[in-house]
């Protein structure tokens, strides 16, 4: 009787051992237990997040995730945080966040309803619009231009939802070359693959400046959507407040300031739609 006892007990153990970590567990108690917390970053989204010439992470983004991770740490009053940054790509940015593999997506993710029905997201970090990329020269005039041209984006975006549901309305006439990120959507532009590139704003005139090779480009005027970018994650009240409370303290104080001159001075001062946004989500404490 005594030998079962203990083998059941020892069953009853191996299997807690083996059971998942449970969902209602916090993230900031995950942390603090594991003394680890897992940054995803995008290798080229320039100048949000991406690899730098060192082959550590860097970017806006980036930079504001830092910041997070000293707060979480001393939140947590744990004397060394381990940070770990794992790349992920657009496409798998989802997936990593749903299997654990990182606790925050550090890039230029836009929020969505339907992204919120899976995910909790920061407080905004930045305001941006979709637009097209041409070959100096080769901007068309109107939209009816567009027609039959080949647009190259990446796959899994916003843009690439915006666009092709446009396209399906009958709003616009190109056909989408989808690729993998930033670096082959420039290549392809580069290499006449593509007529024009799609993607926000900012990442096409910060990509044509670094990875263009010196070729000149052009941006179109027209912009066809709203993009609220955000710090993504996994459901988490929690880790959600830790987060919010860094970036609400960076807005009304004014630190992010020198952020936004570190990754945006080149291409001119802050619009009003930026500067209105780090106001009003400047929550008081």
């Amino acid at each position: 009787m005594l030998k079962r006892t203990l083998l059941l007990a020892g069953l009853a153990a191996s299997l807690a051992l083996a059971a998942p970590v449970s969902a209602s567990e916090s993230a900031l108690s995950r942390i603090k237990q594991s003394g680890t917390l897992k940054l995803g970053y995008r290798e080229n989204s320039v100048p949000f997040s991406f690899t730098g010439d060192d082959k550590q992470p860097r970017g806006y983004s980036v930079d504001l995730c830092r910041l997070v991770a000293d707060d979480i740490g001393k939140q947590l009053n744990l004397p060394k945080l381990d940070v770990r940054w794992v790349p992920v790509t657009a496409h798998s940015r989802f997936t990593a966040l749903k299997n654990g593999e990182i606790d925050l997506e550090c890039g230029n993710t836009t929020q969505t309803i339907s992204r919120r029905a899976d995910f909790d997201f920061s407080l905004m970090t930045f305001v941006d619009g979709a637009g097209l990329l041409f070959r100096e020269g080769e901007v068309p005039t109107t939209v009816e231009s567009l027609k039959g041209q080949r647009v190259a984006v990446v796959a899994d975006t916003t843009t690439e939802k915006t666009l092709d549901q446009m396209i399906k309305a009958g709003k616009l006439g190109m056909l989408l070359i989808r690729v993998p990120d930033h670096d082959a959507a420039i290549r392809a532009l580069t290499d006449k693959t593509a007529t024009a590139y799609a993607a926000d704003r900012t990442v096409l005139v910060t990509t044509a400046l670094i990875r263009g090779k010196g070729q000149p480009f052009a941006l179109a005027e027209m912009q066809f959507s709203y993009e609220p970018y955000g710090l993504m994650m996994r459901r988490d009240d929690d880790l959600r407040l830790a987060v919010d409370r860094t970036l609400a303290r960076l807005y009304r104080s004014g630190e992010i300031g020198p952020i936004v001159k570190r990754w945006f001075e080149p291409f001119g001062k802050p619009g009003d739609a930026l500067q209105a946004m780090f106001l009003l989500n400047g929550l008081p404490e």
